[in-house]
């Protein structure tokens, strides 16, 4: 007898196929076409000008033998399920693959999940839909657009730049963003200005800030006018002219989108936004936690949307009123800044309240554990009440002039119990009692200059919130953004901070005179808009094509004839040829720099080029070395790989640990800045 024929479903990833399966039992078999099977073609444009800007896709090169054992299991399944993510870009996998398949997509063959647990998986088994074309098609529309203008602009900037270089529809406008913020640091002038303190004394010390003269604010520019204050204040006595009581609330904010987990994880984890999206997606298609099997720990992690299901909802009060208490709950609404945006997806939250990140805590790495951490408790707090502050505001009078004190006091943690925000000392920050019409002594009276400071260089997480606020890209599309404009030497990453390169403002310049609407961040806002009304209010996604590609055909014919090739200063490494002799040059190719023989093309040695850290090896005595791993991170290590593989993750100093005698590392956190590379010591220093 012929055994039962399985379902089949399909997923992108091997580590979701294996958290679903578990789910699902033996009549299903749960296998992964590992990310996209067809796409346009790598070699070419790829999109049929002639007719109509018909992509032309083809299967992905390499992944025949997927394809082909898709195929197999799904001629010999019962029925197949195209389980992919729940997003547009997950939606146009799911339509490639009913493609190849054969299979038939207004039938119901598509079924999505928000997050990967028994019960949603299940649920979604018994309600399959046909596939999306709305949510295709605004993927198809974004896809042929940014095709055209990389595969375009890309090889004009190679001919006239250098090889290697790209532009993009939301690349350029990032990039332009951070070059006209440098442009706005060099034009900024600074003005003096001057902070008049005055250290008070009533049983304790406090500080109070000089405010106002004759009831106007006050703005002291200089020393000569410092001085004459601070002489009229010492002849006066300091009154206390009003005292204010005033509670205040703080409340929780709403849940994570991937906008604001990219920027929360930034500035309390010092992620950058491509490991930020990593783990989160670990998180999502699961992890195998001691005592529960797999599973998927958070959900969906792409979504602008800060909506929270009524079950999760649920869940999140019955835990805060057991474990803490009625008064920690309250049932906070939150809303979209965006009206129409899509709200298929929840805001990112914990799959399981009840697995709090310290019970779970040794069943995941480090990096894994915080960012789950950080997760489930913004989300828990975000179910929370407000923290309850007793504000004091004290008027402190000396002759016309006004001093200004401040203190609160905590008197209810509420949603601070498990989530702080981190932005304000919320320690606090106590007056003595005042009254109206007391007399202080005066302890200190201080008078410090300051300048005015240019408008800071963006980080990753600035520039996140930036790009967000004005509308450009979507928060799935940063980390690959910010990673491409590093990686073409557009821009550099230094202490966190973004610093265009020339190139990038050579690029950018190139950019905004023959590509105006590319780089303006208005048309590519309403843009963005115009793709997102695809999916939301059934506009032909090929009518906006057609509305761009004249504009976009005119400007490269002219930049084509108009733009001068930019000849850079040939830059030397310092070393000789060791097959010519001649001097060995910078070059920047596809994959970053190597060193080149200037004698090409008679000559076409080329090397990698290694930068010293002036550290010689302990093991064999070898310089260490810069080195990239695999997937691009900088460790260090000897240079007489491979027969000495000493390395280090971060970078050595020559100078060696007082307890064990291995070399010090900079480790730069709050508490110290070197630490020793041998993980079995604990030595470190400021």
């Amino acid at each position: 007898m012929a055994a039962a024929k399985k379902n089949l479903v399909i997923v992108e990833s091997p580590s979701k196929a294996k958290t679903i399966g578990k789910f699902l039992g033996s009549k299903y078999k749960v296998i992964a076409s590992v990310g996209h099977v067809r796409d346009l073609p790598k070699s070419k444009l790829g999109i049929d000008l002639e007719n109509d800007f018909e992509p032309q896709y083809i299967a992905i090169r390499g992944k025949g033998d997927i394809i082909k054992e898709l195929k197999k299991e799904a001629k010999n399944a019962a029925k197949v399920y195209l389980a992919t993510d729940p997003d547009r870009e997950g939606e146009a996998i799911s339509w490639h693959l009913a493609y190849l398949l054969g299979i038939d997509q207004s039938k119901p063959c598509r079924i999505v999940f928000n997050e990967i647990t028994k019960k949603a998986v299940q649920n979604a088994i018994k309600s399959p839909r046909p596939i999306d074309l709305k949510l295709v098609d605004a993927q198809q529309a974004r896809r042929v657009l940014d095709r055209l203008v990389g595969y375009q602009i890309s090889p004009l900037l190679w001919r006239k730049v250098r090889r290697g270089l790209s532009a993009g529809r939301v690349q350029s406008a990032a990039l332009k963003i951070i070059c006209d913020r440098e442009n706005e640091i060099k034009a900024f002038v600074p003005k003096e200005y001057w902070n008049i303190t005055a250290e008070l004394k009533k049983g304790k010390k406090f500080t109070a800030k000089l405010t106002e003269y004759k009831g106007k604010k006050l703005t002291v520019e200089n020393k000569e006018q410092a001085d004459e204050i601070v002489k009229a204040l010492k002849a006066g006595e300091y009154t206390v002219k009003k005292v204010e009581e005033k509670e205040r609330s703080r409340r929780p904010y709403a849940p994570f989108t991937t906008s604001s987990l990219q920027q929360e994880a930034s500035t309390k984890l010092g992620f950058y936004t491509k490991k930020t999206m990593l783990i989160a997606q670990q998180l999502y298609e699961g992890i195998e936690i001691k005592g529960h099997g797999t599973v998927g720990l958070v959900s969906y992690i792409r979504t602008d949307s800060v909506r929270i299901s009524d079950e999760a909802k649920a869940a999140a009060k019955e835990y805060i009123t057991e474990k803490l208490g009625a008064q920690y709950y309250q049932n906070n609404v939150y809303s979209n800044k965006k009206k129409d945006v899509q709200d298929a997806h929840e805001a990112i939250r914990p799959s399981y309240i009840e697995l709090e990140p310290d019970e779970i805590k040794e069943s995941l790495s480090k990096d894994q554990y915080n960012l789950y951490k950080l997760i489930w408790s913004r989300f828990m707090a975000s179910q929370m009440s407000p923290a309850k502050f007793m504000g004091v505001s004290a008027a402190i009078e000396n002759n016309d002039y006004i001093f200004k004190a401040t203190g609160s006091k905590l008197i209810f943690d509420g949603f601070l119990k498990v989530y702080s925000p981190g932005k304000d000392d919320d320690s606090d920050k106590l007056l003595p009692h005042l009254e109206k019409g007391e007399k202080l002594e005066l302890a200190e009276l201080l008078s410090e200059q300051n300048f005015t400071q240019p408008p800071a260089r963006f980080t990753e997480a600035s520039l996140v919130k930036d790009l967000e606020e004005k509308d450009i890209g979507r928060p799935s599309t940063y980390a690959p953004i910010i990673a491409t404009i590093i990686d073409r030497k557009y821009v550099t990453r230094e202490k966190k901070t973004l610093t265009p390169t020339e190139l990038g403002f050579i690029v950018t310049q190139m950019m905004e005179d023959y590509f105006k609407e590319i780089v303006d961040t208005g048309f590519t806002a309403d843009m963005e808009d115009k793709l997102d009304a695809v999916e939301v209010k059934d506009v032909e996604w090929k009518d906006i094509i057609r509305d761009y590609y004249g504009t976009l055909e005119k400007e490269l014919e002219v930049a084509d004839k108009e733009i001068k090739k930019v000849e850079f200063e040939v830059e030397l490494t310092g070393e000789m040829c060791e097959k010519c002799g001649k001097p060995m040059a910078i070059k920047h190719g596809r994959f970053g720099e190597f060193a080149a023989c200037t004698g090409y093309p008679e000559c076409k040695n080329t090397k990698p080029i290694v930068k010293s850290t002036d550290v010689k090896c302990p093991k064999c005595g070898k310089d260490i070395v810069a080195r990239k791993s695999k997937t691009g991170r900088v460790f260090y290590g000897c240079s007489g790989y491979p027969e000495c593989q000493q390395s280090y993750w971060n970078k050595p100093i020559d100078r060696k640990c007082p307890k064990c005698g291995a070399l010090l590392v900079e480790k730069k956190t709050k508490t110290s800045k070197y630490a020793c590379s041998n993980s079995e010591c604990d030595y470190k220093e400021e």
